[in-house]
C-alpha cells in the first residue's frame, strides 16, 4: 500500500492509499475547523454547520443527497469534533466520482435555507436532551469544562441550548467564510481508489476556490483543573477523572498511552482486574490518553452505586500510585501490543485507514508509515511508564466530574492527597 499526496495551487491537500484487493473505498474531506475553532457567541456553530450540510443544495434536495449515495449501496455521514469536521462516504470502486461529487455539493453550495434550519435546530435541540440524559456521556462534557474552564477547548460541541436557538442563515455563512477554505481541507482517500483520477476530479471540484481569509488562531489550551458535582437521584454515581497529559506532538504521547493501556485499557488491566473482578464495585471502568494540539488528558471513567463510590475512587487512585512504582515488565509488554493490534487491525478497514491519513498530514504535515509507528510503540519500556506514572501521580493538573447521587464522593483534593502520598 501506498501513501500518495497532491496539493492543489490553492492550498487543498489530497492523500489516497490504494489498498489492493479492496472493492470499496472511503473518501472524505476533513476541515480543520471544529469545536475550539468557535468563538463563545459561536458555540455549537460548527455542529450546526455539519447537520445543514445535508440539507440541500441548488442541485439536490436534502432526499436526492441520501438516494444517490444509497442508490449505489453506500453511505455518507459526518462528524463534529473538537479540532476538525469531517464529511465522508463509503462507496464501491466505481462510485468514488460520485461520492466526491456529492460532498463537494454538500460543502460548496448548500442552501441554508431557513425552513431546513428551523428543522435542523429542532433535531439538534433533541440531541442536546439526549446527551443530557444519558450520565455517561454528558460527564465528560462536564469533565472537558473544568479541565478548561472558560476556554474553547472546553466548551460542549453541541453548544447550549440557548445559542441553538438562536442561530441563522448569517451565523453559518459567517462560519464557513471564515473556516472552510481550501487550505484548511484535506480530502483523504483509501481503498480501491486511483490518486491521479481523484486528482484531477479534485481539481476540477475545487481548484477554483480561492483561500478564506485569515481566521485568528484558536485560543491556546491551558489546563487548569477543577471539580464539578452535580447531584441527582440516578442508579449510580458517574465518576470521571482527568489528569494533564502530553499533547498529539508530543512524543511521550506513545508512553501516556501504554501506561494508560496497561492501567484500564482492557480486561486484563489494573482497574478492571482489582475494581471490576476482585472487588465488583463497578460494571464499568476504563483509562484512556486523549490529545489536542497543545494539551491532553488521561481520563478515567466508572460507574458505581452511592455506597460504593468513595471506595471505587479511593482505590483508582490507590492502582494509579501503584502503577507508578511497580508496573511490571509483562504488562507493559501486554499494552504494547494491544495498542498494536488495535491500530493494525482497524487499518483494514479503509474508513479508517482514510481517518488516518488525514489526521496525520494535518498534525505532521506528511502521513508517517504504519511501521514507524509500530516502533514508536515499541520503544516505550519499563521505566518510561513509571516516570510517566510518578509524574502523573505528582505533577500534573487534574480534573473531577461527579454526576448522580455523589454526596459521599470524595473532593478533588482529597483524591490529589492520596495520590501524591
Amino acid at each position: 500500500m501506498t501513501v500518495q499526496t497532491h496539493t492543489l495551487s490553492n492550498g487543498l491537500r489530497i492523500v489516497t492509499e490504494n489498498m489492493p484487493g479492496l472493492k470499496s473505498a472511503s473518501v472524505g474531506i476533513w476541515i480543520m475547523a471544529g469545536g475550539r475553532h468557535e468563538r463563545v457567541e459561536q458555540n455549537g456553530i460548527a455542529h450546526f454547520l455539519e447537520h445543514m450540510a445535508f440539507k440541500g443544495t441548488t442541485r439536490r434536495t436534502a432526499l436526492r443527497i441520501a438516494e444517490e449515495i444509497e442508490d449505489v449501496g453506500g453511505y455518507i455521514n459526518a462528524y463534529t469534533s473538537r479540532e476538525m469536521t469531517a464529511y465522508y462516504a463509503r462507496v464501491l470502486e466505481d462510485d468514488v466520482p460520485l461520492a466526491i461529487d456529492v460532498i463537494a455539493d454538500i460543502l460548496l453550495d448548500p442552501l441554508f435555507e431557513q425552513a431546513e434550519i428551523d428543522v435542523e435546530r429542532g433535531v439538534i435541540l433533541q440531541e442536546i436532551g439526549q446527551a443530557l440524559d444519558t450520565p455517561d456521556d454528558i460527564v465528560f462534557d462536564w469533565l472537558q469544562e473544568v479541565a478548561y474552564p472558560d476556554q474553547p477547548l472546553g466548551r460542549t460541541i453541541l453548544g447550549p441550548t440557548e445559542r441553538v436557538r438562536g442561530f441563522g442563515r448569517d451565523d453559518l455563512a459567517g462560519f464557513v467564510g471564515e473556516h472552510y477554505g481550501p487550505d484548511r481541507m484535506i480530502l483523504s482517500a483509501a481503498g480501491a481508489v486511483d490518486h491521479d483520477a481523484i486528482c484531477a476530479l479534485v481539481e476540477r471540484l475545487f481548484g477554483h476556490l480561492p483561500p478564506a481569509r485569515a481566521a485568528e488562531a484558536p485560543v491556546p489550551a491551558r489546563f487548569v483543573g477543577g471539580e464539578r458535582r452535580e447531584l441527582k437521584q440516578l442508579e449510580q454515581v458517574h465518576f470521571a477523572l482527568a489528569l494533564e497529559g502530553p499533547d498529539y506532538r508530543d512524543p511521550a504521547i506513545y508512553t501516556a498511552q501504554v501506561f494508560a493501556n496497561a492501567l484500564g485499557g482492557g480486561m486484563s488491566s489494573r482497574l478492571f482486574q482489582e475494581i471490576r473482578e476482585n472487588r465488583g464495585l463497578c460494571y464499568t471502568i476504563f483509562a484512556q490518553a486523549g490529545a489536542y494540539a497543545d494539551s491532553g488528558m488521561m481520563t478515567i471513567y466508572a460507574g458505581t452505586s452511592a455506597e460504593q463510590i468513595d471506595e471505587l475512587a479511593n482505590l483508582t487512585i490507590d492502582e494509579m500510585r501503584r502503577s507508578a512504582e511497580d508496573m511490571s515488565e509483562a504488562e507493559v509488554a501486554r499494552a504494547r501490543t494491544q495498542m498494536k493490534a488495535g491500530m493494525l487491525m482497524g487499518l483494514e478497514s479503509p474508513s479508517n485507514r482514510a481517518e488516518r491519513l488525514a489526521r496525520m498530514l494535518s498534525i505532521w504535515g506528511y502521513v508517517p508509515s504504519v511501521e514507524d509507528t509500530v516502533e514508536r510503540i515499541d520503544a516505550v519500556g519499563l521505566e518510561d511508564v513509571r516516570r510517566f506514572g510518578a509524574a502523573t501521580a505528582t505533577g500534573a493538573g487534574a480534573a473531577l466530574a461527579l454526576y448522580g447521587p455523589a454526596e459521599r464522593a470524595p473532593t478533588l483534593s482529597r483524591l490529589r492527597d492520596r495520590l501524591a502520598a
